[in-house]
């Protein structure tokens, strides 16, 4: 029987705009997208009876389709392998609904994963058309690296590796619940826009302070008027020496960048005392699907 094993890899919103909103409700956005080294680790095996069965050491993912990775198995059986059979064994480490894209990089991993275990020989664009139907972050987990996102999330267009750095992760004990926080978005109305032609044009020259301090993200703004620990968390994490230091996604995670692991150790000490995940990771390894 085969098996194979894949890493899912998280990711941070370097910036975040809105720029409109499609007539069926998704809001368009521009975003850049940094995928980074905290991953979950997935075993995919196959077996001789036919159906998707899973297995995690987190007891609150359900092994049926709201799980995105169960989703994304059933969906490449359903199209390319009629009548097999896979057992999933997740370890997550991503910590859920933290706006890190948890559930997306697990379901991508297994696209990835599923891809070259059975040689469906799937290239980059036919496995995007197939995350994209599971979730807007999806084709970004699928291809990783440094992107910058358009359209709903599903217009990727490749871009310079993020300068090395050191990148600190704390998440709060907070539930956020995405679309609460984009329908008051929605409903304030904000004229706030992202500088991503300026970040772009950092990635471009490899400048991390000025990639670093031109972070926005637009949605910030209305978690961290309900959530103040969010603000402090970032006071917290520039006091100690941050090049700046945002909310990735809808929240709460809140993501800083550092010259070095050192400085964001130093960072990461002052921040445990008071939050259950604190992190220190770099940029993932690159691993693009052409």
């Amino acid at each position: 029987m085969r098996a194979i094993s894949e890493n899912a890899y998280a990711k941070i919103n370097l910036g975040l705009d809105i720029i409109g909103r499609r007539k069926d409700g998704y809001h368009l956005v521009r975003m850049i997208m940094q995928e980074i080294g905290l991953c979950d680790n997935l075993r995919i095996e196959e077996t001789d009876r036919p159906g998707v069965f899973f297995e995690s050491d987190c007891s609150v993912l359900k092994p049926d389709s709201s799980n995105l990775a169960v989703r994304a198995a059933e969906t490449v059986i359903r199209l390319y392998l009629p009548g097999t059979g896979v057992k999933i064994f997740l370890e997550k480490k991503i910590p859920l609904a933290s706006g890190l894209a948890g559930g997306s990089a697990d379901a991508a991993a297994i696209l990835n994963g599923m891809n070259q275990m059975f040689a469906l020989g799937l290239n980059r664009g036919e496995l995007c058309r197939i995350g994209l139907s599971l979730g807007a972050d999806v084709p970004f987990c699928i291809c990783g690296g440094t992107a910058l996102s358009e359209g709903i999330g599903e217009i990727l267009t490749e871009l310079p590796p993020m300068p090395d750095c050191a990148i600190l992760l704390a998440v709060p004990e907070l539930s956020v619940s995405t679309q609460e926080i984009y329908h008051l978005f929605d409903v304030e109305d904000r004229n706030i826009h992202a500088r991503i032609d300026d970040q772009l044009k950092s990635l471009y020259k490899g400048d991390l302070p000025n990639l670093a301090g031109s972070m926005k993200n637009v949605l910030e703004d209305v978690t961290g008027a309900r959530y103040p620990v969010i603000g402090q968390i970032r006071t917290c994490m520039m006091e100690n020496g941050a090049l700046g230091a945002r909310m990735s996604g809808s929240g709460p995670s809140v993501f800083g960048i550092f010259t070095d692991e050192e400085k964001a150790r130093r960072a990461e000490d002052a921040l445990r005392k008071c939050l259950p995940f604190v992190n220190v990771c770099l940029t993932a390894p690159l691993n693009r699907i052409h």
